[in-house]
């Protein structure tokens, strides 16, 4: 959704980059461009016009003007000042001292109120509590049937003793619902109201006459994030009509320009929480304004990714492989290749993975272009292979990378491709457990635009022919200025990611991305 409004600001950064002082015309320029980014991404206007003041401020103060690098002072400046717009630091939810906490979800129809209730029900299962979801929507046809479905598949319970359609009191409902929940033990109930197709008095007067039935801990406003400026004229009419405590953005993976994300916190004063960004039920999260800057600025969200690893990733079955790959690669086979591959998938998509990297902005088109279905390829072929093959790459003959190929329905290139690519994976996992750190980083496969390791050969084979000069003074110049190349580049971080105001050119996917992809 902020992929325009990144490229923009990268391009707006990129300008100030190499100048050793900052003029008035510099941050004035740079003030400029910020502001076409942000009307330009559908920013509400005086949101956009506080966020420029602060920015000229602080650019013109000493913090800059001191600074060694300006560029990346003025950078760190706009970051800081997204994190304030988005709503400062994470609001949590407040539970109730007596059980059960009532969260109650407002908004209009079609924001996916029904839907995300079974989202939020799902991760508050994750954390530890038993969620019970009340079907107050008796109004939207079929809305009791869609939460009940939604419900199973989170695996959360559900109250809904009315048919909905037209039929039932929601009020008596949502009342009914409390006394229930306490019986069943329930200490979290998610109250899904109805929404209208615009904002009228009787939606408002239900909203409010369930409020005051079931005095809820959390009124969380459900905005869906694609329809621009008019996501922040609603949301200040619930808040002035009903109230709300918080807001949960939805279809936050759409294309939309994502203008009312930045908007709405800073216009209504109540801070964003969660965030939707997938249909799937596991496509939810907190939301984090700090990490929410940082992508928009193309600096990756390295925490959400460990977050998603530690959930996903079991502590023992890490200890146990590492310790498989320190004592030896031949230790590591298909079968382990195939269930680490498949705990990766768990994570979600590969795209959006790889997107939380530091440095892939620059990225995005190749990154969109990956095919998440060479997984299932690479699954395939490791999956017709007999128990042997798996154990011991190397019997694969011929004749067996035929048979392979049939049973899988692929190619033979790519079963010997995929042979190759397990063999070095293989060895740099092994590397890297036994304390070798990690190696360089070749290109993944099936990415346009990206080197292989084709190319990697030829650029090593064109090194080694390179002439060196017949004059002693001259080579012992060369010389030094390669030992001194090579003193910065083992100084540089580990992942060989670009730093300060680097630009990413010529950065590489890591290989251990590699081995999942055909």
């Amino acid at each position: 959704m902020f992929d325009t409004l990144s490229d923009r600001l990268a391009s707006t950064f990129k300008n100030l980059r190499g100048k050793g002082r900052l003029s008035e015309a510099d941050i004035d320029a740079t003030a400029r461009e910020i502001r076409i980014a942000l009307l330009e991404a559908d920013v509400a206007l005086p949101v956009v016009r506080a966020f420029i003041k602060q920015v000229k401020e602080r650019a013109s103060g000493s913090e800059v003007s001191q600074a060694l690098n300006p560029a990346q002072q003025v950078i760190k400046i706009v970051n800081e000042e997204l994190v304030g717009i988005l709503g400062g630091e994470t609001r949590r939810l407040r539970l109730a001292k007596t059980a059960p906490t009532v969260i109650m979800l407002a908004g209009l129809q079609g924001a996916g109120k029904t839907t995300l209730a079974g989202k939020l029900g799902r991760w508050l299962k994750g954390q530890g509590h038993a969620p019970m979801l009340v079907a107050c929507d008796l109004q939207r046809p079929n809305a009791v049937n869609q939460l009940s479905v939604v419900a199973e598949r989170a695996g959360v319970a559900i109250f809904a003793p009315e048919p909905g359609n037209g039929v039932g009191d929601p009020v008596q409902v949502a009342k009914d619902s409390i006394e229930y929940a306490r019986s069943k033990q329930h200490d979290i109930v998610i109250v899904d109201t109805a929404g209208r197709l615009g904002i009228d008095q009787e939606l408002m007067q239900q909203a409010a006459d369930i409020r005051d039935a079931v005095s809820p801990d959390e009124v969380l406003f459900v905005v869906d994030a694609m329809i621009g400026q008019d996501a922040v004229n609603t949301a200040e009419a619930f808040r002035d009509g009903v109230g709300f405590d918080g807001v949960v953005l939805s279809k936050l993976d759409g294309d939309a320009r994502g203008g009312a994300a930045l908007s709405i916190a800073h216009v209504t004063g109540k801070q964003i929480m969660f965030a939707s960004n997938g249909e799937k039920l596991d496509d939810f999260d907190a939301f984090h304004p700090d990490r929410m800057a940082s992508r928009i600025l193309g600096m990756g969200d390295m925490l959400s990714l460990i977050e998603k690893a530690e959930q996903t990733f079991s502590q023992a079955e890490a200890e146990k492989m590492a310790a498989k790959l320190a004592k030896g690669p031949k230790e590591f086979t298909l079968d382990d290749f195939l269930a680490q591959m498949e705990q990766v998938r768990k994570m979600g998509s590969i795209s959006k993975l790889l997107g939380m990297l530091p440095g892939m902005g620059q990225m995005k088109d190749q990154i969109n272009n990956l095919d998440e279905r060479e997984v299932d390829r690479t699954a395939a072929i490791i999956k017709s292979m007999t128990p042997a093959e798996r154990q011991e790459p190397t019997i694969i003959n011929g004749s067996r990378r035929a048979r392979i190929a049939k049973g899988s329905g692929v190619d033979v290139s790519a079963v010997k491709g995929l042979v190759e690519r397990f063999f070095d994976a293989r060895k740099m996992m092994s590397k890297m457990a036994q304390g070798g750190g990690m190696p360089g980083m070749p290109g993944m496969p099936g990415m346009p635009g990206m080197g292989g390791g084709a190319r990697k050969k030829k650029q090593v084979k064109q090194a080694k022919g390179k002439r060196k000069s017949g004059n002693p003074m001259k080579r012992k110049a060369e010389e030094e200025a390669a030992a001194a190349r090579r003193e910065a580049a083992q100084a540089g971080n580990p992942l060989g990611l670009p730093q300060g105001d680097q630009e990413p050119q010529n950065f590489e996917l890591p290989e251990e991305f590699k081995k999942f992809m055909g």
